[in-house]
């Protein structure tokens, strides 16, 4: 009889190992997002098939494109939907309206695997592109929460928004990293927001652009991940610049009541041409290093897998911004990637 009860007590220990791990290697699945702005791109139907033929088990598109939708339904892929900015004060402005537009593009699609809902992308008061719309941002985010948890999904989906990197006013070392003074009063509701509702904030991290910036006192393996990392003092050590960014942000978030969150990287990639340190074989050293990278945990979050997002599926001919902004694809418009990459 004991020998009984030890293998059922070694079958539950089993069980309970196989799903601890099951779900570490769901967290560290690396999803691509799916940009349009381009004349030439496959249509929606084929770029799922693309994903599934990868093994892309997750997605981030920037607004709710209605043939997109469709095209995922029961592909099993999950989804970070996004608001465009565009939208925000519409849905600021009346719960009618969030209503009417979670029933529209999240209802009316059941067997899409929705996990996100962006609110938002990159919305700052600091930037004179979306200063205007940083005022309609937590109202709209109140209002899709209200209106998802409505219609019984509170527990499928979460809704937050996506930041950029440069509301840090600091940060390095790491630990000092700390929000800008002039973005803490916008950036504080969205952050009682968020750990009211248990949802996650979603951070774009570019490295590229931290090195770019500040190749002085930034080394180029150091943002490839291919250094041996450097000495932060108190026995701590950065292997790779995305940890050092993604670490100072949870560091800012600590510092402003925001210590329970977890960040999903909604961005992360590396241009293969268009400007300065732009290559294919650096866009495939940095996508590739990313992937087996966010299957560990930062210094600051160690065993933690990172939620990650490549930037982006495709080169898109049509994105406004400098010319490196239309060469961040790991495919071409063709179907083929640029260089091998895994996503096993």
């Amino acid at each position: 009889m004991a020998t009984t009860i030890n293998q059922l007590a070694s079958v539950v220990v089993l069980l309970g190992l196989l799903i601890t791990l099951k779900q570490e290697f769901t967290v560290a699945q690396t999803g691509v997002c799916y940009g349009r702005e381009g004349n030439n791109l496959p249509s929606p139907a084929e770029v799922v098939a693309l994903y599934n033929q990868n093994n892309i088990q997750r997605m981030r598109i920037y607004d709710p494109d209605q043939p997109t939708l469709q095209a995922l339904s029961g592909s099993n892929i999950e989804l970070i939907l996004g608001v465009p900015n565009t939208d925000l004060q519409n849905l600021a402005s009346s719960q009618d309206n969030a209503n009417t537009w979670v029933q529209n593009n999240v209802r009316n699609y059941p067997n899409v695997r929705f996990r996100y809902i962006s609110v938002g992308n990159e919305v700052s008061p600091l930037k004179s592109d979306t200063s205007q719309y940083a005022g309609f941002v937590l109202p709209a985010l109140q209002n899709i929460d209200n209106a998802i948890s409505a219609a019984g999904l509170g527990n499928q989906i979460r809704v937050s928004t996506a930041l950029e990197t440069t509301v840090l006013g600091k940060d390095f070392p790491p630990e000092d990293g700390v929000f800008k003074d002039e973005v803490r009063d916008y950036l504080n509701g969205i952050i009682t927001f968020l750990v009211n509702t248990r949802a996650p904030l979603l951070v774009n991290i570019y490295p590229y652009f931290a090195y770019i910036n500040n190749k002085a006192n930034i080394d180029l393996q150091y943002a490839l991940f291919t250094s041996d990392g450097i000495d932060v003092g108190g026995g701590i050590r950065y292997q790779n610049l995305f940890y050092a960014i993604l670490d100072a942000m949870y560091a800012a978030l600590e510092k402003s009541g925001g210590s329970s969150l977890e960040i999903v990287v909604s961005e992360s990639g590396w241009p293969s041409a268009g400007g300065d340190t732009t290559s294919v074989d650096f866009a495939r050293t940095y996508n590739t290093n990313l992937i087996q990278r966010v299957r560990d945990g930062t210094p600051k979050r160690p065993g933690r897998a990172i939620e990650t997002y490549i930037f982006a599926m495709f080169d898109e001919n049509q994105k406004n911004g400098d010319e490196i902004e239309r060469h961040f694809g790991i495919f071409t418009p063709d179907r083929q990637p640029k260089y091998p990459i895994s996503f096993n």
